[in-house]
């Protein structure tokens, strides 16, 4: 079985901006790439694929030896595979007659994770168990970082990532031959079916409340976001208060997430057997236009059911 840990990172001042270099090369590593893929074919109708740029990203270390050769070459053939899958992602949306969504450029803010596709390949996690404060992840370029390892890893771990949340630092682990624990026997068997009001409704009447977390925080983000429309672009106060937006939503959606994972444990733990509908969240919370003839009707109410929606978080578990 696989499974993937997520643990904090406590880096010195050093190590966050060793981190946040990283981080940056890798984002221009992708764009580069799409930039590449793009003009290739616009200019000449050729069809660039990750085997050609994965054979020229040793050329673009040696042109860079301050840069991009300070971290490891597989992270950026794993970039590299990145930007390929989403190619192969928008083709599909093609032949499935779906919006494309042509791959973007990733620009500040909008590329937080780096990942190391084999433990021991420029990256190292380092694991003492009998002694949980002194775990460290080793990354080429950057060090020896401390890990807050909460939790004993299982399995042999087989990638390493780095994902920046706001302005916290995470490794994660994905690990396989992860042992498994199979729970007692029941022999029940239970239907969900999942609302707003309340959270799940079983088939034995008993209901799962919808705590609304975004709700009861709408004061605070509220405030947070007035103060921020206050601000003059480009600021240094304009960018805490962006970052105090960003930690609110952030909040909400780890207590949006927490409470789904105990409520899933909570029904796997008392059914064999649980059915569930095949809900299109996606397609429930599209934003409402109304229709040709009465355009705007009722759209008020359909954003309140999609926030509703949205704020229970069906999609969590």
């Amino acid at each position: 079985m696989r499974r993937s840990y997520k643990f904090l990172l406590r880096p010195t001042s050093k190590k966050a901006a060793a981190l946040a270099a990283c981080l940056e090369d890798h984002r221009q590593l992708y764009n580069a790439a799409l930039e590449h893929r793009h003009t290739a074919y616009r200019k000449a109708g050729v069809t660039v694929r990750y085997g050609d740029q994965s054979g020229e990203l040793k050329h673009i270390r040696c042109d860079d030896p301050d840069g991009q050769s300070r971290w490891s070459f597989s992270s950026q053939q794993a970039t590299l595979r990145r930007l390929d899958k989403a190619f192969a992602a928008f083709f599909a949306r093609v032949k499935a007659g779906r919006t494309p969504g042509f791959p973007r450029f990733k620009g500040l803010g909008r590329f937080d994770t780096v990942e190391w596709p084999k433990d021991g390949d420029g990256c190292r996690w380092d694991s003492q168990p009998e002694h949980p404060s002194a775990t460290f992840v080793r990354l080429q370029g950057i060090g020896h970082v401390r890990v807050h390892q909460h939790r004993p890893v299982r399995g042999r771990v087989k990638t390493i990532g780095v994902k920046r949340e706001g302005s916290h630092w995470y490794v994660v682990l994905s690990c396989d031959d992860v042992p498994g624990q199979p729970l007692p026997a029941t022999g029940a068997a239970v239907g969900l079916d999942m609302g707003v009001a309340s959270l799940v409704t079983t088939s034995d009447a008993e209901h799962l409340a919808n705590p609304r977390h975004l709700q009861a925080s709408a004061g605070r983000l509220a405030a947070a976001q007035q103060a921020l429309s206050r601000k003059k672009r480009g600021s240094k106060r304009r960018r805490k208060a962006v970052a105090r937006v960003a930690a609110l939503h952030a909040k909400v959606g780890r207590q949006r997430l927490d409470g789904a994972h105990k409520a899933a444990l909570t029904l796997v733990a008392a059914y064999d057997v649980i059915v569930h509908e095949d809900l299109r969240i996606a397609n429930m919370t599209r934003s409402a236009s109304g229709t040709i003839e009465q355009p705007g009707r009722n759209v008020a109410a359909k954003s309140g059911l999609n926030r509703a929606i949205l704020d229970a978080g069906w999609g969590c578990s």
